[in-house]
C-alpha cells in the first residue's frame, strides 16, 4: 500500500489511521475471542503497523522530510460504553496510549503525532453495529443535540496535519 502510494503520489509526508470496527453491541461476559481477536486486529495492529512503515519513509533519520500521524480514537476511550462497546472503548484507550507514546518516540526525526477523538457520528457504524437507531436515541444527550458529520471529523483531522514544513504559504 504505500509503495503504491509513493509510486502514485510521491513521498508520504501524511498518514491518518482511520480504519475501525466496533465489535459489536455486548456486554465483556458476551465477547467472543474471535470477536475481540478481530477488533483488535483492525482497530490496534492495523493503525499500528500502518504508522510503522509511515515513520520508515517520513523520518528524517532515515532520509525524509517528516510528517505527521492523526490515530482516530474516540470519546468511548474516556467513556468506556459501559454496557454496550467495552471491547471498542478499549482499542480506542489502546490507541490514545499509542498516540502519546509515538509522539514522543518520533518527535525528534520530524513527525508529529495526534489523535482526533470524536464523540458520536452520524454514519453507518452504529447501523452496522446493529442499532440503526442509535444516534436518534443519543441525540438528547449531545451537547449539540446532533452526531457530529463525517466531513467535521475529516476537518479535524486536516487541522492536524496542517504545519508550516506541509502547507504551502498562502498566494500573495
Amino acid at each position: 500500500m504505500f509503495e503504491e502510494t509513493e509510486q502514485r503520489l510521491g513521498p508520504i509526508d501524511g498518514l491518518v489511521n482511520n480504519a475501525g470496527i466496533s465489535g459489536g453491541f455486548a456486554k465483556v461476559e458476551n465477547v467472543t475471542a474471535e470477536a475481540l481477536t478481530r477488533l483488535m486486529a483492525v482497530n490496534i495492529t492495523g493503525s499500528f503497523l500502518c504508522a510503522r512503515e509511515a515513520i520508515k519513509r517520513m523520518a528524517k533519520s532515515g532520509g525524509g522530510a517528516g510528517g505527521v500521524i492523526v490515530n482516530m480514537s474516540s470519546i468511548a476511550a474516556r467513556t468506556g460504553s459501559a454496557g454496550e462497546w467495552i471491547h471498542y472503548a478499549a482499542t480506542k484507550g489502546a490507541i490514545n496510549s499509542f498516540t502519546y507514546g509515538l509522539a514522543r518516540e518520533v518527535a525528534a526525526d520530524g513527525i508529529r503525532v495526534n489523535a482526533v477523538e470524536p464523540g458520536f457520528i452520524e454514519s453507518d457504524f452504529h447501523a452496522a453495529a446493529g442499532e440503526p437507531g442509535r444516534m436518534a436515541r443519543l441525540a438528547p444527550t449531545i451537547p449539540m443535540q446532533r452526531a457530529g458529520t463525517p466531513e467535521e471529523c475529516a476537518e479535524a483531522a486536516v487541522c492536524c496535519c496542517r504545519t508550516p514544513a506541509l502547507t504551502p504559504p498562502a498566494p500573495s
